[in-house]
């Protein structure tokens, strides 16, 4: 898990860090301390920032306002780790995929109830069927794919249920706009926003190679899977860009 440059700090205590003027928080292990609210029965919404995100935020801002709002916003693409690194901040990136992978693995150690909401027909019932063979013992609280129409009904569900750990994944910024809207019915649970998690789970597709993902280019990887994406990705170049010229302070937001 991510080291940043207080590692010494308790779990409890996040150091905030800004990045193009939106929150980061900086933790020792990002997975020790959602565990911790976990157990505590602490709300939280944990939003993993990346470039392309950073970007989407600049022009729109009520997106910006969610990030703002979020208790946890992870340094998720190389971008952002790189941003921190140049404005001397030892941190990690830390992939969402991995920080809910984390989560599940450890949930049948101190069990707690998991929901999975986005994805295609089949894709989260597939990803929770796969996870419930690699974690025996996860207490799946429900699945529900992402193009439910009877939104009543499922925000009933998760009323009802009160699930520990809510994983979205309805991409961005669908799934951060909607968790904001929707986590008051779970107020006590942890919602994460997991993009195309619950497709690379299921094996409808696959992740880049972990030398890609090492050497920070799982965006590259990304773009040869789809290539119309590469509008999508002309942000990094401008995020590097307006890395270069911000002049904001990058320690307190």
């Amino acid at each position: 898990m991510p080291k940043t440059v207080n590692s010494s700090r308790e779990a409890s205590s996040p150091e905030l860090a800004s990045v193009l003027g939106l929150p980061i928080h900086l933790l020792p292990s990002y997975a020790d301390w959602l565990m911790q609210q976990l157990e505590a029965k602490a709300g939280v919404h944990v939003v993993t920032l990346n470039a392309e995100m950073a970007m989407q935020a600049e022009q729109d801002e009520p997106l910006a306002a969610v990030i703002r709002q979020a208790e946890l916003v992870i340094p998720d693409g190389a971008g952002v780790v790189l941003y921190l690194r140049v404005r001397g901040k030892r941190v990690n990136r830390c992939p969402g995929i991995e920080l809910a992978e984390t989560l599940l693995e450890r949930s049948p150690q101190k069990p707690y109830t998991v929901f999975f909401y986005g994805g295609a027909p089949g894709v989260a019932e597939r990803a929770a069927a796969v996870w419930q063979q690699r974690a025996p013992g996860l207490a799946i609280a429900g699945v529900q794919h992402g193009f439910v129409e009877d939104q009543n009904q499922l925000q009933q569900t998760l009323q009802d249920l009160q699930p520990d750990l809510i994983l979205v994944g309805l991409g961005v910024p669908r799934q951060e706009f909607w968790i904001l809207n929707h986590r008051d019915l779970c107020p006590n649970s942890v919602w994460i926003g997991v993009g195309g998690s619950f497709d690379i789970w299921s094996g409808t597709k696959v992740r880049a190679p972990g030398w890609l993902r090492n050497n920070n280019l799982e965006w590259l990887y990304r773009l040869y899977q789809e290539p119309w994406r590469w509008r999508r990705m002309l942000a990094l170049p401008k995020f590097a860009w307006k890395s270069l010229l911000y002049k904001g302070n990058s320690s307190i937001v």
